[in-house]
């Protein structure tokens, strides 16, 4: 049997594995394993499974994911993330929609302090569905909007997609965090054009608030949320100066964080404890997922599928439009069933081939990938998000209204994904101006 033969029934068998719900990270390492011991047999493939593994975990990089997965434990489970809302809410509650526009803004606040999209859904459904269904806001556009603003997560810097995608395509991680910073922001200006818009059409989707807050509380409230602006300040700072590492960046979050918690007296060995738990079980998960796709890569590469593909696309001379129509099709089918991490390492051995031939910039793809198995986590049957906004909310709130309610911004995503693709600069402006 040639190696291009046993590399296509490797790909079966992973997605024989992911069909029978075996996990991402069991299935891919499963299908690399037997897909090398067909290739070497069993010595080699022991050998090469150890090496393989070890030489990715002990990847210096790897280490900023635990570090901005603990900023972030912290600030939810602090509940410094409460204060974000508190303020945001106080300064923008008067525009139509204001409490769905705060929870955006709000939301890109915490993203910029926390790495991960559904645990930030998760703090931002409890915090803020509960006050703008009080408002009598419509349940679908309460829940869509913490939904949606909940993939900001992965743009806005720091990233876990963003970390994992550039060890494995080795670009550097400073830059592609900073490119993931204008898309995430203008993701957070077409969701609230969006909220805007639909409620001066409709207002009866969101009646309009009667809070009057002073000026001295506003600005009460602001300062309370300061522990979120000087994170902000010294991640982004950092790796835009380049003088720091993203590992010191996450580190010097996290014990932002940790301090403004003991400042703000909500600090116990408690919340310490499940936030560095959370951080454990999170980071295990990813890593679990990561070492699969390396096993996996590493049996592709040798049975020359990769080199397969690369010739494909030369013989049918490929060309950039085309190919990005297939990745949008590719990942809006198959983020529907699979987790964000998983699609995104399932899918590189296959596509890195195809970039490669086509000369694309791969921080620019890495923001085209990131965003697309974010709206992964909108659409179902398996939208991670939609699932955690639906287990906040308790099952007296009806799921169908949820999908729904997120489904508008959904169109929101597709004007976003339309400018990314046509001005590759959006993603790649303040990348260019960190320096070499």
């Amino acid at each position: 049997m040639t190696p291009e033969m046993i590399g296509l029934y490797g790909g079966v068998l992973l997605l024989v594995l992911l069909a029978i719900r075996a996990p991402i990270g069991v299935a891919l390492g499963l299908s690399g394993v037997a897909g090398l011991f067909a290739l070497r047999g069993v010595t080699a493939t022991f050998s090469a499974v150890g090496s393989i593994t070890y030489d990715f975990i002990a990847n210096w990089e790897l280490t900023s994911v635990p570090m901005f997965l603990l900023m972030g434990a912290v600030v939810y489970h602090s509940g410094l993330a409460t204060s974000l809302f508190r303020a945001a809410r106080a300064w923008l509650s008067f525009l139509p929609g204001g409490l769905a526009i705060s929870t955006n803004l709000a939301s890109a606040g915490f993203a910029a302090a926390s790495g991960s999209s559904v645990a930030m859904t998760g703090a931002m459904a409890r915090l803020a569905i509960p006050e703008m269904l009080r408002a009598g806001y419509e349940k679908g556009l309460a829940a869509g909007s913490v939904a949606s603003a909940g993939t900001l997560g992965a743009l806005i810097p720091p990233s876990i997609p963003f970390i994992i995608y550039g060890v494995f395509v080795q670009e550097s991680i400073g830059k592609l965090l900073l490119a993931g910073l204008l898309p995430g922001l203008l993701t957070m200006f077409c969701y609230s054009v969006l909220i805007l818009v639909r409620v001066k059409l409709k207002p009866e989707l969101a009646p309009r608030t009667h809070d009057q807050v002073e000026m001295k509380e506003k600005l009460r409230l602001l300062a309370r949320a300061w522990p979120i602006p000087v994170m902000v300040l010294g991640v982004v700072g950092g790796l835009y100066s380049g003088s720091v590492t993203a590992t010191e960046t996450g580190a010097f979050g996290a014990g932002v964080a940790i301090i403004a918690s003991i400042a703000d007296r909500s600090f116990s060995w408690r919340m310490f404890r499940n936030s560095i738990l959370e951080t454990l079980r999170m980071t295990s998960a990813i890593f679990l997922i990561a070492m699969g796709a390396v096993i996996f890569t590493r049996f592709l590469t040798l049975s020359h599928v990769t080199v397969l593909i690369g010739t494909l696309v030369s013989d049918y001379s490929l060309s950039l439009p085309v190919f990005l129509v297939f990745v949008s099709i590719f990942f809006l089918i198959l983020g529907m069933f699979l987790d964000p991490v998983g699609l995104m390492l399932i899918s590189l051995p296959i596509l890195q081939p195809i970039t490669s031939r086509l000369g694309v910039d791969m921080i620019w793809f890495g923001v085209i990938m990131v965003k697309y198995i974010e709206i992964g986590l909108l659409t179902p049957p398996i939208g991670l998000n939609l699932f955690v906004t639906s287990a906040a909310l308790g099952r007296e709130f009806p799921f169908e209204r949820i999908v729904k309610g997120t489904a508008w911004f959904l169109c929101a995503e597709a004007v976003v994904m339309i400018l990314i693709m046509s001005f590759p600069q959006i993603s790649l402006f303040i990348p260019g101006l960190s320096g070499p």
